[in-house]
C-alpha cells in the first residue's frame, strides 16, 4: 500500500517537470520568433521607381519666329500703247493665268498702222523687184560694153537700196503689228489679281511712264519673310546639310492649319542695328488661303550637332534656380545631380551639362525619396509595355 502511493507520486513528478521542460521550450521559441518579426520589421522595403536610361539621339532644335508673307512674283500691269480704254476683263481680287486678257486700248489706230505697214511692204517688194529686172538687163549691156561702169553701178545702188527700203518696211509692219497687240493687254504671270486702277473710257499713255492699270501676284507659292538672330544663323549654316531644313508656317489667330516649306535663303549681310539677319522660307499654298502681307509664325528645326541625351520634363526637380534629376547609381542608390539644359524638344529638354549616355534617371516619385535611399529601378520602357497607362504617369 505504501510502495504504490510512493510510485503515484514519482509519476505525477516526472510528468509535472516534462510539462515544465514543453512549456519553457515554447516560450523561448516564441520569443525568437517575436525578435525575427520586429528585425523583419525595422528593415524597410526598398521603393520601386521608374527610370528611363539616357541614349544619345539625333535631335532637331525647333526656333520660333514671326514674320510676314511675300509673294514670288509681283508685277504691275502698266500699258504699253497709248490710247482710250475700251474694256476691262478680269474680276477683281479673281485668279489669272498666264495670257488671260486683262484690257483692251481702242485698237482701231493700231490696226490701221498695220494695214498702212502692209501696203508700205507690198510697195518696197514691188520696187525691189523692178530694181531686180533692171539690174539683170544692165549686166548683159555692161557686159558687151554698151554702158559705162558708172551707168551699172548705179542701176545695182538702186536695187540695194531697194532692198533696204524692203527690210524696213517688213519691220515697219512688224512693229505695227506689236503695237496692234498691245493694244490687247494680257496677264503676264499666273497669280491674284488686284482692282482696276484706271476704269474704262479714260485715256491712258504707253510706256514706263504709264499709269498702274492693276497688280498680279503669284498666289501657288509665297515666301515668308523673317528675321533671325546671329546665333541662330550661324547654327543653322554650320550644322545643316544639303538637304533644305524644315520649315513650318501657322497663321494667327487660332488657326489649326499648318503649312511645310523649306528654308529658301539668306539675306548677304545683317543689319547693324537690330543684329539679325533677313530669311526666307518658301512654301506652297494649295488652298489658297495665303496672300502676301499676312502676319505668320515661323519654325525651324535646326540639327543638332553630333548626338544628344534628353530628359523627360516632369524628371526634373528645382533647387532655388538650379534644375536637378536624380540617378540611381550601381548600386540602386538615389543620387543628387545638378544640370544644365539647352532647348525644349518636344516633352523633353536637351541636356548640355550634368548627365552622361547610360545614367539610369528618375522619372517619378521625385518628392517620395530622397539622396541615399535605396530603391527598386524599373526600367520605363518595360514597364510602358506591361502597362501601356504608364507612360502617362507622372
Amino acid at each position: 500500500m505504501g510502495i504504490g502511493k510512493g510510485r503515484g507520486r514519482i509519476a505525477l513528478v516526472m510528468t509535472t517537470a516534462t510539462m515544465l521542460v514543453i512549456g519553457a521550450a515554447g516560450f523561448e521559441y516564441t520569443q525568437q520568433s517575436h525578435a525575427a518579426g520586429a528585425e523583419a520589421q525595422a528593415q524597410p522595403v526598398a521603393p520601386e521607381v521608374e527610370v528611363a536610361t539616357l541614349q544619345p539621339e539625333s535631335v532637331n532644335i525647333w526656333s520660333d519666329f514671326s514674320g510676314r508673307l511675300a509673294a514670288v512674283e509681283v508685277v504691275q500691269v502698266r500699258p504699253r500703247v497709248s490710247g482710250t480704254l475700251d474694256q476691262v476683263l478680269f474680276r477683281e481680287g479673281g485668279l489669272v493665268k498666264a495670257g488671260d486678257p486683262l484690257y483692251v486700248i481702242d485698237p482701231r489706230p493700231y490696226a490701221a498702222a498695220v494695214a498702212s505697214a502692209k501696203a508700205a511692204l507690198t510697195s518696197a517688194r514691188s520696187r525691189v523687184e523692178f530694181a531686180r529686172v533692171e539690174l539683170d538687163r544692165v549686166k548683159g549691156l555692161e557686159y558687151r560694153k554698151v554702158i559705162s561702169k558708172s551707168q551699172f553701178d548705179s542701176v545695182n545702188n538702186d536695187y540695194r537700196v531697194a532692198q533696204a527700203d524692203l527690210n524696213a518696211a517688213q519691220a515697219a509692219l512688224d512693229l505695227a503689228q506689236l503695237d496692234l497687240e498691245y493694244a490687247h493687254i494680257k496677264a503676264p504671270t499666273s497669280g491674284r489679281i488686284s482692282r482696276s486702277e484706271v476704269t474704262r473710257g479714260n485715256l491712258v499713255e504707253g510706256g514706263a511712264n504709264g499709269p498702274v492699270l492693276t497688280t498680279i501676284v503669284s498666289s501657288d507659292r509665297l515666301y515668308a519673310e523673317f528675321d533671325v538672330d546671329e546665333q541662330t544663323y550661324l547654327n543653322l549654316v554650320r550644322n545643316h546639310s544639303e538637304t533644305p531644313l524644315a520649315v513650318t508656317l501657322s497663321l494667327s489667330g487660332g488657326d489649326d492649319v499648318v503649312y511645310t516649306g523649306e528654308l529658301h535663303a539668306f539675306d548677304n549681310r545683317l543689319s547693324t542695328q537690330t543684329g539679325t539677319i533677313r530669311a526666307r522660307a518658301l512654301f506652297d499654298n494649295p488652298d489658297g488661303a495665303l496672300i502676301p502681307g499676312m502676319f505668320a509664325s515661323v519654325r525651324i528645326a535646326a540639327p543638332v550637332q553630333g548626338q544628344a541625351l534628353l530628359v523627360e520634363q516632369h524628371a526634373l526637380g528645382t533647387n532655388q534656380d538650379q534644375k536637378y534629376v536624380y540617378v540611381i547609381d550601381e548600386n540602386n542608390v538615389v543620387t543628387y545631380r545638378p544640370v544644365m539644359l539647352g532647348a525644349a524638344v518636344g516633352e523633353r529638354r536637351l541636356v548640355l551639362q550634368g548627365l552622361n549616355a547610360g545614367d539610369k534617371v528618375m522619372v517619378n516619385s521625385l518628392l517620395r525619396v530622397m539622396p541615399g535611399m535605396s530603391v527598386t529601378p524599373v526600367d520605363r520602357a518595360v514597364a510602358a509595355k506591361s502597362d501601356p497607362s504608364v507612360a502617362y504617369q507622372l
